[in-house]
């Protein structure tokens, strides 16, 4: 009985949230050209209402076309945050988000209800991909600590029951914490599972070694967050015996492209315009929000590669094809005991450091940890001591911490910053 109320009440609970999935659906109606001619018809609005609008682009965007408009870098963002507000925006009703810098430059963005619950409406009609139906469980493995707390995108609360989701706080991955996420697995039976491609794989390889039994109901595993390897892929298939869908997005522009059943990935394009353009001999992808009026992001250049795809695909969705190049790249960091800490831990350790440009944490030996520093002032002694102790409480031994201020953090060979560098 309470299992067919469940999508009534989280209807009640949420009405904007499903009152923007509504839209959505009917966006997903659309034929392919009506859904690329409304596609710019929004970007021409958004550019004009945030040159109108923000001071920002009303100083960046001025005497400039279309065919013209500047690439946004997170750095203008990082420095000039107030700037990107809209005049208009009650400021008391609006909040500070922060990235995680997985490319090894964090920045804060703002954010209201109107962007949180399009956003979850995005997620919603993403799941529904894979035949998934609002009410159905999902079962969530984050490690962003904002993100799981009370109020936060996967906080817990007594809304969980309706909404049929929890949420596991999959910051580290000891064989303990394993085994205690697949026995909840096989008692709340969800349809989905949800989060970092890591957390999931390495709980995959727990389930396989110990032969363990998952549940039939399961229909589907979404990876986000990270670069999703085949062999990550395999693992999860095998393990959960269903299939694994890629989910590309970002904190300050989520859900800007889904995979569907037939393995392809479709780019959300009611939601938002994206380009893949020749940069430093790499299709860098370009990213702007066809829905902030709060912050507007116009041509955000989010730091992935990738190609937009010509041709349509078998699953009939009218959104446009991509294919993902190198990502954001995440390592897992060890203990000599065996603890493996996801990334998103160090991720957040440094937020509200504003003199920080870039970081990079480096692990080589299983007792010393380096973080490497491009910064306008050095950390405070306080501060040093602060980040030492949390790491030694969350790895569970000591752990000798050093740091390196220097002019540049060097780049990969695809010319990416990886954040966090684990040993090989």
């Amino acid at each position: 009985m309470f299992r067919s109320l469940r999508p009534w009440l989280h209807r009640r609970r949420y009405p904007l949230r499903y009152a923007q999935l509504e839209i959505l659906l009917r966006n997903q109606a659309l034929s392919r050209e009506e859904l690329l001619c409304k596609q710019q018809a929004d970007f021409a609005e958004i550019v004009a209402f945030a040159a109108a609008n923000t001071a920002y682009y009303a100083e960046t965007l001025a005497g400039r076309q279309a065919a013209d408009l500047p690439i946004l870098e997170k750095d203008a963002v990082r420095e000039r945050l107030d700037d990107f507000l809209a005049r208009e925006a009650d400021r008391s009703q609006v909040k500070i988000g922060h990235t995680g810098g997985s490319t090894g430059k964090p920045l804060a963005f703002w954010y209201d209800e109107a962007k949180h619950e399009l956003m979850r409406a995005g997620m919603m009609r993403g799941f529904m991909m894979s035949g998934w139906r609002p009410g159905q469980k999902v079962l969530n493995f984050w490690g962003a600590r904002q993100d799981v707390a009370a109020g936060g995108v996967f906080g817990s609360n007594w809304s969980d029951l309706i909404a049929a989701e929890k949420t596991l706080g999959a910051t580290e991955f000891s064989e303990a914490k394993l085994h205690a996420w697949a026995r909840f697995i096989q008692r709340y039976r969800p349809v989905l599972l949800y989060g970092y491609a890591s957390a999931m794989s390495e709980l995959a390889r727990f389930v396989i070694a110990g032969k363990m039994t998952m549940p039939r109901g399961l229909i589907g595993v979404y990876s986000t967050a990270e670069v999703l390897t085949d062999t990550q892929r395999g693992l999860m298939q095998q393990a959960f015996g269903c299939k694994v869908f890629n989910q590309y997005g970002c904190r300050e522009v989520p859900n800007i492209a889904w995979e569907c059943r037939h393995g392809n990935m479709h780019v959300f394009a009611d939601l938002v315009y994206l380009e893949s353009v020749k940069l430093d001999a790499e299709d860098r992808l370009l990213v702007t929000s066809l829905t902030n009026r709060l912050m507007p992001f116009i041509r955000y250049d989010i730091g992935d590669s990738g190609r937009l795809l010509a041709g349509e695909c078998a699953c009939g969705s009218p959104f446009p094809l991509l294919e993902m190049g190198l990502c954001r790249q995440n390592d897992l960091i060890r203990s000599r005991a065996g603890k493996r800490i996801h990334p998103g831990f160090f991720n957040h350790l440094l937020n509200g450091q504003k003199q920080i440009r870039q970081y990079q944490w480096v692990q080589r030996e299983f007792d010393r940890i380096t973080l490497n520093l491009v910064a306008a002032e050095k950390l405070s002694a306080e501060t040093l001591a602060a980040l030492s102790a949390n790491i030694r409480c969350m790895m569970e031994t000591e752990i000798a911490l050093e740091v390196n201020y220097l002019d540049e953090i060097p780049r990969t060979l695809s010319g990416k910053h990886r954040f966090v560098i684990g040993m090989t």
